[in-house]
């Protein structure tokens, strides 16, 4: 067990900042990831079709031989992970948790912001968590859509996403936030500008690097860690669309070139 890949999914390429997490926290692990850029966004849908594909994309990885599974993707850990964890003999880490519980251990005034979305900010998965641990908590929320395009664009920097981050953060910057969740696998990319945008007071939870965090501690709990002198960082990527896109895409989030993708039939 302890040789076997970890598994990652995501309905696109967003995912691909929790692998770039798991790579630099657990260097020795190898990752399976599934993309399913077919049928991508996932927010679109309703939940029924949502708990299908997550199903089907977690017996994909089951056939790859993983040990655990990590949902990197909102939509799915929010509507389907509760689901059909019951209905597998393997962990799952989704990427709504462990950012709940980091931001609530790191709040020190109580208001606690999240961007994420408009599917994500509408569903109030991540209010309807911090509350179930804390109602005192005030939780603030805001839909910040154009962030996912300006991602992919490579607009990660410039006048055009800054006016969008100020016209988007506006609010969450008037309510005193000291805590703010980034609700979406793309925005780790734009840490630099909304951590401008709101200033040094903020901290920001990366959802994907908590969830590599969980994924470590249950790998340790488990005895499930690959052995040290495995001594090997490596990724297999699997899409469900053509993976030009997908490659071009991924070197941004990776911070890596990725030549090895395989598309799959779904």
């Amino acid at each position: 067990m302890n040789r076997k890949p970890i598994g990652v999914f995501d309905s696109g390429v967003g995912g691909l900042t929790t692998v770039r997490q798991l790579l630099r926290l657990l260097p020795n692990e190898k990752i399976v990831y599934f993309g399913d850029t077919a049928r991508v966004p996932y927010g679109t849908k309703s939940k029924k079709t949502i708990v299908r594909f997550t199903t089907e994309n977690v017996l994909f990885l089951l056939e790859k031989k993983v040990k655990l599974i990590v949902i990197a993707c909102n939509t799915s850990s929010s509507l389907a992970l509760p689901a059909i964890k019951k209905h597998f003999n393997i962990p799952m880490v989704g990427v709504i948790e462990p950012a709940v519980k980091a931001a609530l251990r790191i709040s020190r005034s109580g208001r606690i912001g999240v961007i994420g979305t408009r599917a994500t900010i509408d569903s109030k998965i991540y209010e309807n968590q911090i509350k179930q641990h804390n109602r005192k908590i005030e939780v603030f929320t805001q839909a910040c859509p154009l962030f996912v395009p300006f991602v992919e664009e490579g607009w990660l920097d410039n006048a055009a996403i800054r006016n969008v981050a100020e016209t988007y953060l506006s609010e969450l910057r008037k309510k005193k936030i000291d805590t703010l969740i980034l609700g979406c696998t793309h925005y780790p990319l734009l840490k630099k500008i909304i951590a401008q945008v709101l200033g040094k007071g903020v901290v920001l939870i990366d959802s994907g690097q908590e969830a590599a965090l969980s994924v470590s501690k249950i790998l340790e709990e488990r005895n499930l860690s690959a052995p040290d002198s495995t001594k090997v960082r490596s990724a297999v990527f699997f899409v469900s669309d053509e993976p030009s896109r997908f490659q071009r895409l991924g070197r941004k989030f990776l911070k890596n070139h990725i030549n090895n993708i395989q598309r799959v039939s779904r």
